[in-house]
């Protein structure tokens, strides 16, 4: 070949994308990173070798590690929060939507493990990513709530709102922590899991609705 032969380059070759797609790709490459390494132990250089990018794309894109944190909990946090409120239609008898919204929950984190393990156990870690956390509880203790309100309202009784916010905030704990144990479990069904969550709900709050209360024995 002569002189002005063109180099064919041996490196790799990056297809042009989206910005709105790659950004996607870097949150996937950073969630299985952030899930297996924990935020300390995960490296930038590791995020930009999963994705298949270099590492300055990546500042250039979503910041340093810690905004990309940031950004892993709020995509999460949303996708989760779109499944239910998709599946919890207002319009459903009480039960029902809290069936629908609880089997969406679990289908997340069964489908989500590792976007699950950072928003739940990595964030939880971090004081820095706290308020982060306590926003998305609080987003999914007003809903739950609702539930529960839309429930007394069709039997035409009310309860007053720290009743109702104390009553959700003990399901959405309990609904957590099921989720936990389900993440460690790929063996386990999800809908199988709401299911019995449904039951320990449901039948407790159920009593609740139709004006049971427990009290304390007189000593």
């Amino acid at each position: 070949m002569g002189r002005y032969a063109r180099k064919v380059s041996t490196g790799p070759a990056f297809k042009r994308l989206p910005r709105a797609v790659r950004e996607q790709q870097m949150l996937d490459s950073a969630v299985q990173v952030f899930s297996r390494r924990g935020y300390h132990g995960a490296s930038m250089d590791e995020i930009a070798e999963v994705a298949g990018i270099s590492k300055p794309m990546v500042y250039a894109y979503l910041g340093h590690k810690e905004d990309l944190f940031v950004a892993c909990l709020h995509r999460e946090g949303t996708r989760m929060m779109e499944a239910i409120a998709g599946a919890a239609a207002p319009d459903l008898p009480a039960d029902e939507r809290l069936w629908r919204g609880l089997r969406a929950f679990f289908g997340f984190v069964g489908a989500h493990r590792d976007g699950w393990a950072v928003l739940y156990r990595q964030a939880r870690g971090e004081q820095r990513f706290a308020r982060e956390l306590s926003v998305m509880r609080a987003r999914l203790v007003e809903v739950v709530s609702g539930m529960l309100d839309h429930a007394l309202r069709a039997e035409g009784r009310e309860a007053a709102e720290t009743e109702l916010e104390v009553v959700a905030y003990a399901l959405v704990g309990a609904t957590e922590s099921l989720a936990d144990w389900l993440a460690d479990r790929p063996e386990a069904d999800p809908e199988k899991t709401a299911t019995r969550m449904m039951n320990a709900a449901w039948l407790g709050a159920g009593q609740l609705l139709s004006g049971a209360t427990w009290h304390p024995p007189t000593v």
